[in-house]
């Protein structure tokens, strides 16, 4: 192996992001890549941040292949494509298994592992928070949208019907937003990301009360 994890990592992770819609995409990695270092910096104990770096690269080049139910669990289907890719490099085997770890318990889902390494919970952390504040409103936003487009129907209309006195639907409205990021904030790991986690939510709950005041909820007629 010639070039250090991380930027090997990087330039093997772009050609899988090809084919990535934005809330995804590899902008989305560099963002979490930098989020996660930024973290490490006030964590507590010893990071390997060439491990932690690699994966948040690869923590989502199975998107592209989830969002056309190629795959099931794209971090599953990472952890698998990420081994052989960084093998064929010469990666050393215990530092492939900490990236397949960081990986495999990124996400969310009921049925990811738990991250039991700092590098792991340092990468969902950061995987969370660009859910959250301005980026996150944007990037949840965007996966409304997605999901609209695989359904090949509105998945939520981003309003609320009862003001209007039009008909109602029984798509969620734009609170599904704060929704998945008030989840995804109260699932953080680390102490770092908490304290960024509780700057971005307050930005949210101001966003989400002018959006209330604009579309006549609120007090503001």
């Amino acid at each position: 192996m010639t070039e250090s994890l991380g930027p090997l990592a990087r330039t093997l992770s772009l050609p899988y992001y090809e084919d990535a819609l934005p809330a995804h995409d590899r902008f989305h990695a560099k963002r979490v890549r930098d989020l996660a270092l930024r973290l490490a910096e006030e964590y507590e104990q010893t990071v390997e941040t060439d491990v932690l770096s690699a994966a948040a690269w690869l923590h989502d080049i199975g998107r592209p292949r989830e969002r056309t139910d190629e795959v099931d669990d794209h971090g599953e289907w990472a952890a698998v494509e990420a081994a052989d890719l960084l093998e064929t490099e010469g990666v050393a085997t215990d530092q492939i298994e900490a990236v397949q770890h960081c990986l495999r318990s990124h996400s969310i889902r009921a049925s990811s592992p738990e991250p039991t390494t700092p590098e792991a919970e340092l990468l969902f952390d950061a995987d969370k928070l660009d859910a959250s504040g301005a980026t996150g409103i944007v990037r949840l936003a965007c996966i409304v949208g997605e999901r609209s487009g695989r359904a090949g129907e509105a998945y939520a209309a981003i309003d609320d019907a009862s003001v209007h006195g039009v008909e109602t639907t029984d798509r969620p409205d734009v609170s599904i937003l704060r929704e998945w990021t008030t989840e995804r904030l109260e699932a953080l790991y680390t102490e770092p990301g908490r304290r960024l986690g509780k700057d971005r939510r307050q930005f949210m709950d101001d966003f989400f009360a002018r959006f209330e005041r604009e579309i006549g909820a609120g007090a503001e007629r």
